[in-house]
């Protein structure tokens, strides 16, 4: 790989998702902390191996499974093991799960973008930036009670986007 900035930049951004993933498959948050530790050594060690402009995700995801297979291995020992075909039905399982969060991810962004300007810039203070509802207003020159109820309205606008761009998508 040429440049070591961009894989670390891919890397760093998707930890959240690759432990998803891996907690998905281990199902105990020490496990999958000791995994992912040993999954991010084995991705840092292949840099070279990733192409620039290839999905990251599936990439990382792959070694993921092997380094749970590997962890699975270590602890035969112990009485709840799940066969082969059942973790790879789970990671099956996991990758999909992933893609669909991708999906609702869109969708929640193009209802922020819906969103009435003043409404919108409230959900980006307070959930993005987390400002506190006392700084909004101050910022905004409006009482706390006049910012909680924009983002309550917000909320709902959202939850009725959101509902409703799923159930078309379904």
């Amino acid at each position: 790989m040429n440049d070591a900035g961009e894989f670390i930049q891919l890397l760093t951004s998707h930890q959240s998702r690759l432990y998803a993933y891996i907690l998905s498959l281990v199902f105990d948050r020490n496990e999958a902390d000791d995994v992912l530790q040993q999954t991010n050594v084995v991705l840092w060690r292949s840099a070279d191996e990733f192409q620039l402009g290839t999905n990251f995700v599936a990439w990382s995801f792959r070694i993921a499974y092997y380094q749970v297979l590997a962890h699975r291995k270590q602890k035969t020992r112990e009485k709840l093991i799940f066969d082969d075909e059942m973790l790879s039905g789970l990671a099956q399982i996991a990758t999909e799960s992933d893609q669909t969060y991708q999906a609702r991810q869109q969708l929640v962004r193009s209802c922020i973008e819906k969103l009435n300007e003043r409404q919108r810039t409230a959900v980006e203070r307070r959930y993005r930036r987390g400002a506190t509802l006392e700084t909004i207003a101050e910022e905004t020159a409006r009482t706390v009670n006049a910012v909680k109820q924009t983002l309550f309205r917000a909320r709902e606008n959202l939850i009725r986007c959101v509902h409703k761009g799923l159930s078309e998508n379904a």
